[in-house]
């Protein structure tokens, strides 16, 4: 089931985040807040379904530092950085970093809402792609190792008696085990199962 999408917003600025938890609260969007980058790091919430919005410039680690810490623990999630017009050229640095998207203050509420949602979207394709591989690799995983090596000839294309000939079987028995392939890899037809074994091989 995918998750409920949720704003993280991050800054140490009291007022911003309550402006900014208004404007989500009454456009359906659920957020909870920081005052800074290090207490949602300790925090450690749910970041499936989710989007940060933090301040490029805060008091600890700042907004790009905390884009670079997410990317060194390998987590993926969308990050829009606010920014001041003087700090242009970190929100630069930022983009660089890997965030979805930088505003400059003061921002438009439509412009702010627009680019969440976006981010909010990619986010959710994102964790839906992750959950299908997921689940691909599960069924991987129940293949026999003969089982495995008949899948790897069908998906390089290999007709049924090249695919017994390399592997010294009879091509009835290349059928038994293509259709036990089929069965528990749930799929439909040869083009689904190489769909399938493209999505697993994704990194």
């Amino acid at each position: 089931m995918a998750s409920e999408p949720i704003v993280y917003v991050i800054d140490d600025d009291e007022s911003a985040r309550d402006s900014l938890e208004f404007l989500l609260d009454v456009s359906g969007i659920r957020v909870r807040s920081f005052s800074s980058a290090d207490a949602f790091l300790k925090s450690s919430p749910p970041l499936a379904g989710a989007c940060i919005v933090t301040d490029v410039r805060m008091p600890g680690r700042s907004g790009v530092e905390l884009v670079q810490e997410l990317r060194e623990r390998g987590v993926s999630v969308p990050v829009i950085v606010i920014t001041g017009h003087a700090d242009v050229p970190l929100a630069i640095q930022a983009m660089k970093a890997g965030v979805a998207d930088f505003i400059e203050k003061p921002f438009d509420d439509a412009v702010m809402l627009t680019a969440i949602r976006s981010a909010l979207a990619q986010q959710a394709g994102e964790d839906h792609a992750q959950a299908e591989r997921q689940q691909i690799l599960d069924r991987m995983a129940t293949l026999s190792p003969r089982e495995r090596e008949v899948m790897d000839g069908l998906v390089a294309g290999q007709a049924n008696k090249a695919i017994a000939f390399d592997l010294d079987i009879s091509a009835r028995t290349v059928e038994v085990y293509r259709a036990n392939v089929m069965m528990k890899m749930q799929a439909r037809t040869l083009s689904d199962l190489v769909r399938m074994v493209t999505v697993a091989r994704l990194t």
